[in-house]
């Protein structure tokens, strides 16, 4: 049991509530076991007394080992103790000796130090004398007649001790006076000419075998003489013959920077100014004449406007990436050589590419009107023209007589989208190297100057002009003999799709480089201007449209409806549209399907329900000119019912007015003594009563039944 007990208690985490929760179930559960009923409180409590007495005679154990466990540790504690005391006076003794170690070692280095002063005190005049002797007996020799015999300077391989004496006699020969020893200067002057050429000759063959060590000698040594540039200059001479014969020019320079950049570093004392030179000599000679064999003396100036653009793209991408080469202290140096090469090119760029652009517009637009076969004309429109258009409408349709000449050009519209796609390519052309050539203040007025030329060729000359002869084309209805073929909603699509490809190139590519400058307000609104007035010419001639089409209609009814289809003599009938009405429907129909497929937007529902109030006062009209019998009013009925299907797509202000129409028909058809009701209907109660007495005076038996009318 103690065991059950230990196991219990060590539980984590320990609940004395749940502890003796178990201890009394498992004494319950013995109890049952041994079928001395289902509870005893008496054996309960002689359980619990028995458990507590276990848990005493546990508790006084632990506490036992605790006290065994807690006097072991004490033990312990001590030897610990007295060890680390002995630590700490052993490490005191440590840090004394180390301290006197130290103090004996600087005591022998300042006596080190005081003697090697002694020593160089002695060595440094002994060894500058040795000097001046050896210079002195190499200057007796130049100031001796007769060729130099000294070793030193005859033989080849130690040219680099010949160089260190010559250049100090060179020095040292600056100072002697003149005229007794200009000779001698003569003399010291030629030798380390000779030397000097020696050494960058060497030097170059050096670098032709790939020799990095001799070269570096080489370089170390010349440094000192007066023109160790020219050593420089041959290296960069040698390591730049031939990069322009390659067919990646710009590809190739940035590899051989970066391999002679690693070349510079082991060769050179001063890499920076080297590297600085080098590209420096890159850029001035090799990219320089590059570009003038490639620009200067072109004839196309399209071809030189791409080819400028991409030879100044390279030749930026190009100082980018030579931008992680040290050249000194200045940040701008890469852009400073690109300025220079190009200025020149730049200066009068945009006057090239607004010409060359006005002639690519201008041939483009004429190669497409010799394709349709039209010669542009000149239009003129404006009030004085409309006006005698419409008086010629008026008197033509009066008289019969057709005295409108209009020419519809079969029905060609006269705009391209692939010649607009052509035009809006080329100038996002001209945008993008306008964007790179020009110079920061002078981009935005750049790009305003393309922007009219692109407005003035797609939108002036092409897609205004097309509308111009649309408008023209509308047809004059002089008759109705036959329908109005329309044309114009076809010519309103293609300007839409033009002028949609306008917008997109206007916010995507011109508006990044007006924005925040005084042009951005002359481009948005000479932009504006010019699309309202495109806007107001389409208005022109969908109005004029619409006027041609219900002209017709209205016509093609009064020609065609017959009295007698609505007071027909017999019964003997077929209660279907009258032929007229018909003939309208399916004319209308085929309209608004083109309505529907050229035009767009709000514009498509407006001209939709614009064509739906102009049919319905047509037809409304065109009711109010006949007299109906029963069977009449049954054929009119039906010809609404026409009419109302037809007109669906043209919204909800005509559907409803032909509903109310029809149900101004019923009153043709109902008996007398039911008028009252029917007008009492929701359809009817809120017309104007002299309308729906129009209506009923329409009835051919309204004088007869009179009486009974008003009655009603």
């Amino acid at each position: 049991m103690m065991q059950q007990y230990i196991k219990e208690l060590e539980q984590e985490p320990f609940d004395a509530k749940e502890f003796v929760e178990c201890l009394a179930w498992r004494t319950i559960a013995e109890i049952k076991q041994d079928g001395k009923g289902d509870f005893n409180a008496s054996l309960l409590h002689e359980s619990f007394i028995q458990a507590i007495k276990d848990l005493t005679l546990l508790q006084e154990r632990q506490q036992k080992k605790c006290e065994r466990l807690e006097a072991v540790v004490k033990e312990d504690e001590e030897i610990f103790c007295k060890k680390v005391q002995g630590f700490l006076e052993q490490n005191k003794q440590t840090i004394s000796h180390f301290q006197e170690l130290d103090g004996k070692i600087n005591h022998v280095a300042t006596k080190v130090l005081h003697l090697g002063d002694q020593l160089d005190s002695v060595n440094g005049p002994r060894a500058r004398v040795v000097e001046a002797q050896r210079l002195m007996t190499h200057l007796s020799e130049f100031i001796s007649t007769g060729p130099l015999t000294s070793f030193l300077f005859t033989d080849p391989k130690r040219i680099d001790d010949a160089a260190d004496i010559i250049q100090k006699l060179y020095l040292i020969s600056q100072d002697l006076p003149s005229p007794k020893f200009d000779g001698v200067k003569r003399k010291i002057e030629r030798k380390y000419d000779e030397i000097e050429r020696t050494l960058i000759e060497e030097f170059v063959n050096e670098q032709r075998v790939g020799n990095l060590k001799r070269m570096q000698e080489i370089a170390a040594v010349l440094s000192d003489f007066k023109n160790y540039t020219h050593c420089i200059d041959a290296f960069i001479e040698q390591s730049q013959e031939g990069c322009l014969s390659t067919n990646d020019v710009f590809t190739y320079i940035f590899k051989l920077c970066e391999n002679s950049e690693e070349i510079i570093k082991k060769v050179f004392v001063n890499p920076e100014q080297v590297m600085a030179k080098f590209v420096l000599n890159i850029y001035q000679l090799k990219i320089a004449e590059y570009i003038a064999k490639n620009l200067d003396g072109a004839t196309d100036s399209y071809a030189y406007l791409c080819n400028l653009y991409d030879l100044y793209l390279k030749t930026n991408q190009l100082s980018s990436e030579l931008s992680v080469f040290n050249f000194g202290t200045d940040s701008n140096y890469l852009e400073k050589l690109t300025s220079n090469i190009f200025n020149k090119y730049v200066d009068n760029y945009i006057n090239l590419e607004l010409k060359c652009l006005r002639e690519r517009n201008s041939a483009n637009l004429q190669k497409y009107y010799e394709s349709k076969h039209h010669q542009k004309k000149p239009l003129q429109s404006g009030g004085f023209q409309d006006l005698r258009r419409d008086i010629q409408a008026v008197i033509g349709t009066r008289t019969n007589i057709n005295i409108v000449q209009i020419e519809n050009y079969g029905g060609e519209t006269f705009l391209s989208e692939e010649l607009a796609i052509t035009i809006l390519q080329d100038t996002k052309n001209a945008f993008q190297r306008c964007e790179l050539l020009s110079r920061a203040e002078d981009k935005a007025n750049n790009a305003s100057q393309i922007l009219d030329k692109l407005m003035n060729s797609l939108l002036i000359e092409h897609v205004d002009y097309a509308l111009e002869l649309g408008l023209q084309s509308v047809p004059v209805v002089e008759g109705s003999r036959s329908p109005p073929t329309i044309y114009f909603f076809t010519v309103v699509h293609h300007a839409n799709s033009i002028i949609h490809l306008v917008e997109k190139q206007f916010s995507d590519v011109v508006i990044p480089l007006i924005s925040n400058t005084v042009k951005y307000d002359d481009c948005v609104g000479r932009r504006k201007f010019i699309l309202e007035d495109i806007e107001k010419k389409i208005n022109i001639g969908l109005e004029r449209s619409l006027n041609a089409i219900t002209t017709w209609v209205k016509l093609y009814l009064q020609t065609e409806q017959k009295k007698s289809d609505f007071k027909p003599e017999t019964d003997d009938f077929d209660t279907v549209a009258s032929p007229a009405c018909k003939q309208v429907s399916q004319y209308i129909t085929g309209v608004i399907k083109e309505i529907s497929g050229n035009l767009d937007g709000v514009r498509v529902n407006q001209v939709l329900q614009d064509l739906g109030l102009k049919l319905y006062k047509i037809v409304y009209d065109h009711m109010l000119q006949f007299q109906y019998n029963t069977a009449g009013a049954m054929v009119a009925i039906c010809d609404l019912n026409e009419y109302r299907s037809f007109t669906k797509p043209l919204g909800p202000v005509t559907a409803e007015q032909f509903e109310t129409l029809h149900a101004l028909c019923n009153l043709l058809l109902v008996k007398p003594e039911n008028l009252q009701q029917v007008c009492s209907e929701d359809s009817l109660v809120k017309l104007d009563k002299s309308i729906l007495y129009n209506f009923i005076q329409l009835r051919s038996d309204f004088k007869s039944q009179k009486q009974n009318f008003f009655k009603a």
